[in-house]
């Protein structure tokens, strides 16, 4: 969804409410141009949606651009309404990013409303082909949107990002491309680590059993049978035969450890636990995992790279393979790594 810029007034409904907002009202601390921004010494301003998306703005962005974040961790974004703040800040924008594929689904309105008013809006995962994207069954048509747990695929975004600045702000066309081929060569080297631990789990422990269906990118890319108690989408409501389906696959298969998320609660996850010990087999929770947001800011498990190091090092030590308690670099928190 890229469009030109305009003027105008565009009116969105949120919340059951509409709320009118100029289209050329800045945000606070945003420049309104490239050019105004070269004159004034100052950045221009992108807002982006998932902390997934901001991340790679930031790296592609470097100085050039004052980004904000709308979605913070352990926020649920198929759940998440736009708030009126949410609203200033899309429409004060100059580029606007989100991930796409009906992730932030309750902000599809404002996000529509926001190109219709001229602002260049983009999802990041605009140039992955409908080959590569997974289509759960029961998912009514629509695909599965959790891209970024296949690191090679959301390196796609990468690009999304880096060519979208390039346009907007041609002067610095060859510094987004240099930050973007930068940024691409460590997810690189972060995809080798998670296809390494992962490959260390023993092959009749790989079964991946998680709060819900977020993990399915990961597991296809990675060599893991995937299985949420809810489906991709948290809408959607476990019931008592979904739970009783996976107590019968966890003792089936000895499956030695089921996980819980950042931004689900655990409830269903705790059942399964009482539903196999009833069945006579204890199984624990291997951690906690970052699905649909990641960690704290300021945090190294508040970036992408550590958010995906994080779960592919927990997955790995709780089924049985090898990695190191801290990650591939040492800089994960030993306390979210450990089994309850």
């Amino acid at each position: 969804m890229d469009v030109t810029r305009g003027r105008g007034r565009a009116v969105i409904a949120v919340g059951g409410t509409f709320l009118a907002v100029l289209a050329g009202t800045a945000a606070p601390g945003c420049a309104r141009s490239p050019a105004a921004a070269r004159t004034q010494g100052t950045t221009y301003c992108i807002t982006t949606t998932v902390g997934m998306v901001t991340d790679i703005v930031q790296h592609v962005a470097g100085g050039y651009a004052t980004v904000t974040g709308l979605i913070g961790p352990g926020i649920d974004p198929h759940l998440y309404k736009p708030t009126r703040y949410d609203v200033v800040q899309l429409m004060g924008a100059d580029v606007v990013f989100y991930s796409g594929l009906m992730l932030e689904g309750k902000m599809g309105a404002v996000l529509a409303g926001v190109a219709r008013g001229g602002k260049p809006v983009h999802a990041v995962t605009g140039l992955l082909e409908a080959e590569y994207l997974l289509s759960p069954e029961g998912a009514g048509g629509h695909y599965d949107p959790h891209v970024w747990m296949d690191v090679r695929a959301w390196s796609r975004g990468v690009e999304v990002v880096a060519e979208a600045l390039a346009a907007y702000d041609p002067p610095h066309a060859s510094e987004y491309c240099a930050n973007a081929a930068a940024y691409q060569a460590r997810l690189l080297d972060l995809d080798e680590y998670v296809r390494r631990v992962i490959a260390s789990v023993p092959q009749t422990q790989r079964v991946l059993v998680t709060a819900h269906d977020a993990f399915g990118y990961f597991g296809r890319g990675y060599g893991l049978e995937v299985v949420g108690v809810q489906g991709f989408s948290t809408e959607s409501e476990a019931g008592l035969d979904d739970l009783n389906r996976l107590v019968d696959l966890i003792v089936e298969r000895r499956v030695r450890a089921v996980f819980v998320e950042t931004s689900v609660a655990d409830r269903n996850v705790r059942a399964l636990l009482e539903g196999t010990r009833a069945r006579g087999w204890e199984i624990a929770i291997g951690g906690e995992l970052y699905s649909d947001a990641m960690g704290a800011p300021g945090t190294y498990e508040g970036t992408y790279i550590g958010m995906i190091d994080h779960n592919a090092t927990t997955i790995a030590r709780a089924l049985g393979g090898e990695a190191p308690a801290r990650g591939r670099l040492g800089q994960l928190q030993a306390r979210h790594t450990g089994h309850d």
